[in-house]
């Protein structure tokens, strides 16, 4: 006698989720990810056999895939439950080819938000495994391998091992590096401005130089400021044109991947990896008080502003009777591109009724900022938009025309919500002008400005850059920086990213031998013909032989033409213990380590140690990060053995209020510093 329905899904939370959604009759087990990739030891690509992919059961899966046939072999009917998205798909196609499920067979259940109605609703209404998506998976999956497998080894052979390329990652870099070019060949200018403080009715307000007898000025000295400034002197202003308008300022749309990326890395200061860890964990549930485990926000990986009339009703009604009619908005978004993954609506809350303030309790710090920012986002998208008095006012003096602007916040709409204007805006409003009126002068100076070369990417921004010149898709923009840093191509300062020697070089490698894996244009194109593979059913094969037969004489010519090359160790400005030599970095096949310059007549060598900004209790020395035999963090003192101080948490440059001991970081709903002194316990 067969049992219980299986529905299998990704991870352990979700599985955890939907089984209490579905109930006794139903099975929910974890596949953890992939269960069948291409081999990490070789290429894997057939590539005289038509590029087809060489699968392998993943290493170190094998009691996951014992247990999904164990499973599966007694369930009267399995249900595969994997994200809604190509790679979802992909995961569902690997699962049934290991489970021996016919490809035909209706056992695909796809929903948007783990909510009991879309889930249960999903269920009654499976589909079969859509081939288009999971080809468009695999093509990309093995162009990248091609690309990534064939290129990195030449890095190594060329360079140093460890480096690596990748079809997005090369693009990525070589605008990080372009950028980087800009700001050092960029010459600063002199320009000058004037401007002019007025008064009225004890009013101070500003007014900027913009004419001369009709034409725009712009000096670019100070004897040219000097001499304006003089032809002012002793003048009358006069106001002339004054206008009064209305300006409205529209809500944005709710939140997709990479805006989400984006916004949470301006307001919140998280990095990408960061966002979409939290996204998921918001996605696949969270233990509400009173309402058990519950997806609190609708799939997190999608390129479309579109959302559902369910939840634009639900929107409408709780807006409604919270902030009344005058507040409803009848907003209409579209989206910028073509619609690949237009099955999937915007980010927003799946129960916009659950307000913020509602999950406080629920949620660790972190988790309510992301959904505060998102729950917000969406309500404002359908709220009506804000308006604002605006006066514009021209002076003009011996033929030099000022203008003066101001505004003031006439009618709050959307920001009632989501506040994504500054207070000037606000509230920076002009006294009542009347043309012809003479203005009393308090005020006028000339001021020394340089042009600034064009600003370095921070995550954000490069994410924004990536999006718009049809570079990758929203899954991959947050393990780009991170493979980038990981390289060493960049390094972080303060929130901007900057390449280093080594990511211009490989990028100038890449540049002229592989001039089309890093050429934007050829990338996206790239992108389209990929996206293709869905939209319109164009055969991956040819799509990837097309690339590769150029490809694969771009890597002969390079492989012939590079010579190998001399990177010169990184000095630390230490010696030697054993010998006195200078110590210096090196660059292993496990990563960078500290030996001694003297090699191989000193074979002295020790791991590189990352300081924390906090000093020993016990001796003052730097406490730094360390790794347990079984790989675990920890934190110690850098002057070990002598002093044996060590932290299981991380700990800050805080003292405890209570006992003095070091504060340590201990993340949870309630708090996020606990004193280390296991006898005090004090918690912030």
């Amino acid at each position: 006698m067969k049992g219980k329905a299986l529905v299998i899904v990704e991870s352990p939370s979700k599985a955890k989720t939907i089984g209490k959604i579905l109930g006794s009759r139903y099975k929910v087990i974890a596949s953890v990810g992939h269960v069948r990739d291409l081999p990490k030891s070789k290429l894997g690509i057939d590539i005289e056999n038509n590029f087809e992919p060489q699968y392998i059961s993943i290493r170190g899966k094998g009691d996951v895939i014992k247990m999904l046939k164990k499973e599966a072999k007694g369930a009267s009917k399995v249900y595969l439950a994997t994200d809604p998205d190509r790679e979802g798909e992909a995961i569902s196609w690997h699962i049934a080819k290991l489970l021996g499920i016919d490809e035909d067979a209706v056992c695909r259940v796809e929903f948007n938000e783990i909510t009991k109605n879309a889930v249960k609703e999903a269920v009654k209404n499976p589909r079969a495994i859509d081939r288009k998506l999971v080809d468009a998976q695999q093509a990309r999956r093995v162009l990248d391998r091609l690309v990534g497998y064939q290129i990195s080894p030449l890095l190594w052979r060329k360079i140093r091992r460890g480096l690596s390329a990748g079809r997005v990652q090369s693009a990525a870099l070589k605008i990080l590096c372009d950028r980087e070019r800009e700001i050092s060949a960029f010459g600063p200018q002199e320009y000058w401005t004037v401007g002019a403080t007025f008064e009225k009715a004890r009013r101070k307000f500003q007014a900027k130089l913009l004419e001369y007898q009709g034409k725009k000025i712009k000096p670019v000295t100070k004897e040219e400021t000097d001499a304006i400034i003089a032809a002012l002197d002793g003048g009358v202003y006069r106001v002339g044109r004054v206008e009064e308008k209305e300006r409205i300022k529209r809500p944005l749309p709710p939140f997709t991947t990479s805006s989400l990326q984006q916004e949470a890395s301006n307001k919140l200061n998280f990095n990408t990896k960061k966002t979409m860890m939290i996204a998921q964990q918001l996605y696949e549930g969270v233990d509400v008080k009173g309402q058990g485990t519950i997806g609190l926000v609708t799939y997190i990986r999608t390129d479309s502003v579109r959302i559902s009339d369910v939840a634009k009703e639900t929107a409408k009604n709780m807006i409604l009777a919270d902030y009344g009619q005058e507040y409803l908005g009848t907003n209409v978004y579209t989206n910028k591109k073509k619609d690949v993954q237009d099955a999937h609506e915007a980010i927003r809350p799946s129960n916009p009724e659950l307000k913020p303030e509602d999950l406080k309790d629920s949620l660790s710090k972190d988790q309510y900022s992301l959904y505060r920012l998102i729950w917000c986002r969406f309500t404002a998208s359908q709220m009506s938009h804000a308006v604002f008095d605006a006066v514009s006012a021209d002076i003009e003096n011996n033929g030099y025309l000022f203008r003066a602007t101001g505004s003031k916040l006439k009618f709050d709409g959307y920001l009632a919500v989501y506040n994504n204007t500054s207070e000037e805006d606000r509230n920076k409003m002009l006294p009542p002008l009347e043309t012809g009126e003479e203005l009393k002068l308090l005020d006028l100076k000339g001021e020394q400005h340089f042009t600034q070369p064009p600003a370095r990417y921070t995550e954000a921004s490069l994410v924004k850059d990536l999006e718009e010149k049809n570079i990758g898709r929203p899954s991959t923009y947050a393990p780009i920086v991170g493979t980038l840093a990981e390289r060493k191509y960049v390094t972080r300062e303060k929130k901007t990213l900057v390449p280093t020697d080594l990511g211009m070089l490989v990028t100038e490698l890449m540049e002229k031998y592989f001039r089309e894996i890093v050429d934007v244009g050829f990338t996206a194109e790239m992108e389209d013909r990929l996206d293709d593979v869905e939209v319109k059913n164009t055969d991956w094969h040819e799509v990837i032989s097309d690339f590769y037969s150029t490809f694969e004489k771009d890597l002969k010519v390079a492989d012939e033409s590079i010579e190998k090359l001399v990177i010169e160790d990184e000095p630390t400005g230490e010696n030697c213990p054993v010998c006195g030599k200078p110590l210096v970095i090196k660059h292993g096949r496990f990563g960078e380590f500290i030996a001694c310059s003297g090699y191989p007549d000193c074979r002295t060598t020790m791991a590189i140690q990352k300081k924390l900004d906090v000093k020993c209790p016990k001796c003052g020395r730097d406490l730094v990060v360390r790794k347990s035999r079984k790989g675990k963090t920890f934190y110690g003192c850098s002057g070990y053995p002598d002093c044996n101080q060590v932290y299981w948490n991380k700990p800050v440059n805080q003292k405890c209020p209570e006992c003095g001991a070091l504060m340590t970081e201990k993340k949870t709903k309630n708090y996020s510093l606990i004193c280390s002194n296991p006898e005090c316990g004090h918690k912030e």
